[in-house]
């Protein structure tokens, strides 16, 4: 009888702490909000809004297709469930994942707030720790003191005078690339045909974050980005869902296929590093520079280096990529800008030289059209803060600690009070001049915690658009379906086709 008795007191204290901790918190968060004017859809207990309305919406803009190449869909189709809720429930609402409340944010000055934020009030939220496969235990998810130590010795490897030595690399993937290309020509001018850049850029970019990052080539990269690829599949259907404590240990197919991939990556990559330790032919390589300590104490481990590793895999080629891709498309279908920036390229680096370190700084009309592009289509679509305690934002909102904070990238970036009725048109002029405000534009990210390749994949895709902008012209292939979508980063979901014809 006592242990019927205790065993009763034990579930009750369980279900009571379970009631408060999914339903009376929420509920009285939610209530909180609501008095200060924000409102958002309904908690629903435990699942909140994710488990059917927003993968519903997710669903649904994927598999809507567009007629035409319309920039004005691209908040609709990479962030439904914001494009929705903000016209029902202004751009500042309140939504749930799961039992945590989320509050979407779209105010260029709160947004500064957030991120340039020095007291600590904000931070990274918890990764999902299925994602970690994916990214390791690298820059992305670290906190504290461990982060500042990675950041010195990462923002070392990455600083531009060190990306400025990876140019000569750069330049000869993209050659070897442009080759591949002039072979479908059979070498002759006015000659077209027809290429996925999606696919290809991800393939060249693999190339360059290889040479950079380990002094190797695609072929010794590749499985590991096949690998990765594997991963990315699974880890963003695990993002769009709650997590249940301890799930990642459970045996599922899923689980298993991403515990064998996780160790397949590792060992590749550990691989890697001993080959390059021993040899340590170029001591320019990223993985040189993160084996070399910042200063006496400064020093990352084995384990470490390899985390880190896996982000900057993944992390180096996708950005570039996508990034390449859409100028591609953008030019494409954009003419004028296209010879505008082939009339540049010819001004500044000649006929027949390749770009270098010295005329990058030249190519104007090429950084404007890149941070066009990174406006219309950054290669995230959004960004997540989390209040570390109770703080008062945009000096009227009083937010509880532990409020997971969405920042509409996406949105700002397309926002016709920001940039005018024009917003959804492609015109790279918005660039002719610095931008005043600082949280308009940050696709990149803003203060600390900016993206630490920034300097890496400007330089690269200045280089690649560079070059290949001198010998073809392109133009947007009928075949091609204009369908952003958001994988883990910004791209188009039936790749990119286009025409290029040798000049």
């Amino acid at each position: 009888m006592t242990i019927f008795l205790l065993l009763l007191f034990l579930s009750l204290i369980i279900l009571f702490t379970v009631l408060f901790k999914t339903i009376w918190i929420p509920l009285r968060i939610q209530h909180h909000f609501r008095r200060q004017g924000i409102t958002g859809p309904n908690y629903r207990p435990i699942f909140g809004n994710s488990a059917g309305t927003r993968r519903k919406m997710i669903a649904q803009a994927e598999s809507s297709r567009s007629n035409s190449f319309s920039h004005d869909i691209v908040v609709q189709k990479v962030m439904p469930h914001y494009y929705n809720w903000s016209k029902v429930y202004g751009n500042t609402f309140l939504y749930w994942f799961g039992s945590k409340a989320r509050l979407a944010v779209s105010d260029p000055e709160m947004i500064k707030e957030i991120l340039l934020n020095k007291s600590g009030s904000f931070g990274k939220n918890r990764f999902n720790p299925l994602a970690k496969v994916l990214f390791g235990e690298g820059l992305v998810g670290l906190e504290g003191e461990k982060w500042v130590v990675h950041r010195r010795i990462t923002s070392q490897a990455f600083n531009m005078e060190r990306v400025k030595e990876w140019v000569p690399e750069i330049v000869d993937s993209t050659r070897s690339m442009m080759t591949k290309w002039d072979a479908k020509t059979g070498g002759r001018n006015h000659s077209e045909f027809e290429v996925d850049v999606h696919k290809e850029f991800h393939n060249l970019s693999a190339d360059i974050i290889s040479r950079t990052a380990f002094g190797s080539n695609l072929i010794e990269g590749k499985q590991i980005f096949e690998l990765q690829e594997q991963q990315s599949v699974i880890v963003l259907q695990a993002l769009r869902n709650v997590y249940i404590p301890g799930f990642k240990y459970i045996p599922t197919k899923k689980n298993r296929l991403l515990w064998k991939l996780e160790k397949e990556t590792t060992e590749l990559i550990r691989k890697l590093i001993n080959k390059n330790e021993k040899k340590m032919q170029n001591p320019n390589t990223l993985l040189a520079s993160l084996m070399s300590p910042y200063k006496k104490d400064d020093i990352l481990n084995l384990k470490e280096i390899v985390n880190e590793c896996k982000t900057f895999y993944f992390a180096g080629k996708e950005t570039t990529a996508n990034l390449l891709t859409w100028v591609f498309l953008l030019l494409g279908l954009h003419q004028e800008w296209q010879d505008k920036a082939r009339e540049e390229v010819v001004r500044v680096c000649g006929h027949n030289v390749f770009p270098n370190a010295e005329t990058l700084p030249s190519l104007k009309i090429v950084s404007m059209i890149l941070s066009e592009t990174l406006r219309l289509y950054p290669p995230a679509v959004m960004m997540m803060r989390q209040t570390m305690k109770n703080v008062k934002l945009g000096g009227r909102l009083d937010i509880p600690a532990g409020t997971q904070l969405y920042l509409a990238m996406t949105a700002v970036h397309h926002d016709t009070k920001i940039w005018g009725q024009d917003a959804n048109e492609f015109n790279p002029m918005r660039f002719a001049e610095p931008r005043d405000h600082l949280a308009s534009f940050f696709p990149f990210g803003l203060g600390s915690r900016v993206c630490v390749g920034q300097n890496l994949a400007l330089v690269e895709a200045k280089i690649v658009l560079a070059m290949i902008i001198r010998r073809y012209s392109f133009a947007v292939s009928p075949t091609y379906v204009h369908a952003p979508m958001q994988s883990i980063t910004l791209q188009p979901q039936y790749g990119a086709q286009i025409i290029l014809t040798r000049i």
